[in-house]
């Protein structure tokens, strides 16, 4: 076959050569493509990201929760609600006491340790100015594929802002930024799931819009992922609150907040349902450490013991006040690292 570039002892035979035509000495390559382990590892520095939410977990992002939520005032109780809830839209607080900051830390403090003690690396973000007050989620603004990270668009203006923090400090760190969601678009990390490689769900809600749910779709496309969208009923606000990858093919799900067409859909793609138990809304915001081992609050007892039953591993800490800012375990890690599926 022809060769487009001579050799050297050819092109001396030459006394002129087109300009820039040294440039073909360096010439362009675009293979093995950007997402190959090894070009990832040449040009990145690791292979960054996640297949799925299940292989063995390596290094993680957090932001510890500061002094934000002393801004909440006994007066802004509302009954009606259960909860606290400020006028112009800065905060919320669920239950009748308020936070507990230094219990918060505490338990902050409890995963932080309990991610550390299985091995997994953890990145502590810098603080944010006290008016984000759901910063310590820090799953929402961002999220994670093989080769990098995806940055979405927070929906409540409260929390605007965060996507820019978080994308400066996961860049800071080497990953790369594979696109961005952009015009009206909203999309947030909690309710998005990595059902194996190459196989994504997103569950639209009051958080998360169709045109985000757009934008995924055609970023995952490029990257050869398959998205299945799954509209969430009510006022649901994200997936994981009602579903939890805890093996390769097996899944936590609380039914009632899940429409039975996307079960079905569970089914026929191999995954198998564990129920978790009802009473225990917080049981399915759990991290997956390693195929059958999660992370989870010790307030989900009895789901806990649904899946030793099953034969997977529970860790158990207390998490509790974390909850009644609106979020668990789950929410308050971003996976930058596992490693690759089997």
């Amino acid at each position: 076959m022809p060769r487009l570039i001579p050799s050297l002892a050819e092109l001396d035979g030459y006394d002129r050569l087109p300009d820039g035509f040294h440039q073909l000495l360096t010439p362009p390559e675009p293979e093995p493509p950007f997402h190959d382990v090894g070009e990832l590892e040449r040009t990145w520095g690791c292979r960054w990201g996640a297949d799925d939410e299940v292989s063995r977990l390596r290094k993680v992002l957090v932001r510890q929760p500061g002094d934000e939520l002393a801004a909440v005032r006994a007066d802004a109780y509302r009954p009606g609600f259960d909860a606290f809830v400020d006028e112009g839209g800065a905060w919320h607080w669920t239950g009748s006491e308020p936070p507990d900051l230094a219990r918060l830390h505490a338990q902050h403090a409890g995963l932080v340790a309990a991610l550390r003690g299985e091995g997994v690396e953890v990145v502590v973000a810098e603080p944010l100015a006290p008016r984000f007050t759901k910063a310590m989620y820090v799953r929402d603004p961002l999220v994670t594929v093989r080769g990098g990270a995806i940055v979405g668009r927070l929906a409540p203006r409260m929390r605007r802002g965060e996507e820019a923090a978080l994308t400066r400090e996961a860049a800071a760190l080497g990953m790369p930024i594979l696109g961005t969601v952009v015009g009206s678009g909203t999309l947030e990390g909690g309710s998005f799931a990595k059902l194996r490689p190459g196989l994504a769900v997103l569950g639209t809600s009051v958080r998360c819009n169709d045109a985000g749910a757009e934008q995924l779709r055609e970023l995952l496309r490029r990257i050869g992922w398959e998205l299945l969208v799954v509209p969430l009923p009510g006022f649901v606000v994200h997936l994981d609150i009602h579903f939890a990858m805890v093996d390769r093919d097996r899944a936590l799900v609380n039914a009632n907040g899940l429409p039975y067409t996307f079960m079905e859909e569970l089914a026929r793609r191999g995954v198998e349902c564990i129920w978790a138990h009802p009473d225990e809304p917080w049981a399915l915001n759990l991290l997956t450490l390693a195929p059958g081992r999660v992370l989870t609050s010790e307030s989900a007892p009895r789901t806990a013991e649904l899946l030793r039953a099953r034969g997977v591993e529970v860790i158990a800490i207390p998490y509790d006040e974390a909850h009644k800012n609106g979020g668990g375990v789950h929410c308050s890690t971003q996976e930058l690292l596992r490693d690759a599926a089997e």
